[in-house]
């Protein structure tokens, strides 16, 4: 995926986080820890069917990478985990309520990088709609929530 990194507006609270050599980043990528490196969704472990992929995706969830790494690169990367930041992504074409759940688009091959779709679980989801949309979009601003983030609205995110 190309680097797509479109903040549009909030508080960003960039973390360093370390990456495999083999691992390929693109800035915009919707990131998750496994273990101790960033991996983008892309890479994460397809389980059973789509939401209980995704439901597992929400609880290792990070947050937005801001900087590309290419293969055989290990320096560390920035990821924002703030739950105050505004991104807009593509999303799969539907109209939104400000709040709309949502979480990484996919199928039965894993998860996308760069593309988020409304889901009606928030165990499932990554992220809110930040605005309306009274006709169909496909491209909408968001909130995330990340699972690291004490802040964060994301149902994994609680220290104990």
């Amino acid at each position: 995926m190309s680097n797509r990194l479109r903040f549009r507006s909030g508080q960003v609270e960039l973390h360093k986080l370390r990456v495999d050599s083999d691992t390929i980043l693109s800035a915009g990528d919707l990131v998750y820890l496994d273990t101790d490196d960033v991996k983008p969704a892309s890479d994460f472990p397809f389980t059973t069917d789509l939401d209980t992929t995704r439901g597992n995706f929400a609880a290792v969830f990070l947050g937005v990478c801001h900087q590309a790494s290419a293969a055989g690169e290990t320096a560390d990367v920035s990821i924002d985990l703030s739950p105050l930041s505004v991104y807009e992504f593509d999303v799969d074409a539907s109209t939104f309520e400000v709040g709309s759940k949502l979480a990484c688009d996919g199928d039965s091959d894993g998860l996308t990088n760069q593309q988020l779709a409304q889901v009606s679980s928030a165990a499932l989801a990554i992220a809110r709609a930040a605005e309306f949309k009274a006709a169909a979009a496909s491209l909408l601003r968001v909130q995330f929530a990340s699972a690291f983030h004490t802040a964060s609205s994301n149902v994994n995110a609680a220290i104990g």
